[in-house]
């Protein structure tokens, strides 16, 4: 039998030990550490996390690798995405080291720099690409107000999370129905929300296509965005050479209308991730979503 990896990671368990290991080990083992968990899970093909990972791997890169190039892929946004956690649980509790890890575009510059309620609300997206929530709370740290709705109802380990990114000051709002009123008035005041564009709703009705495939991705961003009359704007974070989270935005994506409501909001959320596309293949191995996007796909990618 599989194990089940991800519920294990998003455990209090797992998150305990993540966040004892960032706390109380040097970066110069904490990283070795990391590769070898990395490692070791990547030879778990079975397990529902590879799979994902394997099947969004596949479909980002056109659906081209090979059996060995996949599996290289997979290791490789492991261990991407466990220098993340390791770096996240090691820097939380120390805003400068933070602030100098964290290289903001003029753009991002803006919106820590900006007031509460402007003149227009944005509706701001974020990608799981690099550390984002490494950036995110960097860009609080420094000033950003803004509106962040997170999964609904988090549970064991992501409530241990959820509770954690609060102690750091960030406005974080569990999706329900009457946060997503609330989210549409703030926008209409003048605010920013923020919220994930590629963890997928298995639930959802709605099937945009995400490289040219219909995915499971949310559309309520759209949403909320065509409810309160203001674009949307991607912000991604890329890991670079010199060992710094480099933050990049996207141009205001304007909503567009559609007399048929529900087909507005897929064409919609498709011109949105038309450009999160290309924030991820400038780092493919950086994206590490850990739910398959497709899961319809999951079958078919070499194994």
């Amino acid at each position: 039998m599989a194990i089940d990896l991800q519920s294990i990671i998003n455990s209090q368990l797992g998150v305990r030990l993540v966040s004892f290991v960032g706390r109380t080990i040097p970066p110069s083992i904490g990283y070795r550490i990391a590769d070898l968990v990395a490692e070791w899970i990547a030879t778990r093909h079975h397990s529902k996390l590879v799979r994902a990972i394997r099947t969004n791997q596949w479909v980002i890169r056109g659906a081209g690798p090979d059996k060995e190039a996949l599996d290289q892929a997979v290791r490789d946004t492991l261990k991407s995405l466990a220098h993340s956690l390791y770096s996240l649980y090691h820097y939380i509790h120390d805003p400068k080291a933070i602030h100098n890890m964290v290289d903001l575009n003029p753009v991002a510059r803006g919106l820590v720099e900006r007031p509460e309620f402007s003149d227009r609300g944005l509706m701001l997206v974020g990608l799981h690409l690099s550390n984002f929530d490494f950036v995110l709370q960097a860009m609080c740290m420094q000033g950003m107000k803004v509106f962040v709705l997170t999964i609904p109802d988090p549970q064991g380990g992501q409530r241990m999370e959820y509770e954690i990114r609060k102690k750091t000051g960030m406005n974080l709002v569990p999706a329900s129905v009457n946060a997503m009123r609330h989210a549409v008035k703030y926008l209409r005041q003048g605010g920013v929300v923020l919220t994930g564009i590629d963890r997928p709703v298995f639930a959802s009705k709605s099937r945009p296509r995400f490289f040219g495939r219909a995915s499971s991705l949310p559309t309520h961003h759209i949403h909320l965005a065509m409810k309160a009359g203001v674009p949307v704007m991607i912000v991604a974070a890329k890991l670079g050479v010199d060992g710094r989270y480099h933050v990049r935005t996207s141009e205001l994506i304007e909503m567009e209308s559609d007399p048929d409501y529900e087909q507005g909001i897929v064409r919609n959320a498709e011109r949105v991730l038309k450009d999160a596309e290309k924030f991820i293949m400038q780092a493919p191995e950086q994206w590490s979503m850990s739910l398959p996007v497709w899961p319809d796909l999951m079958d078919d990618v070499p194994a």
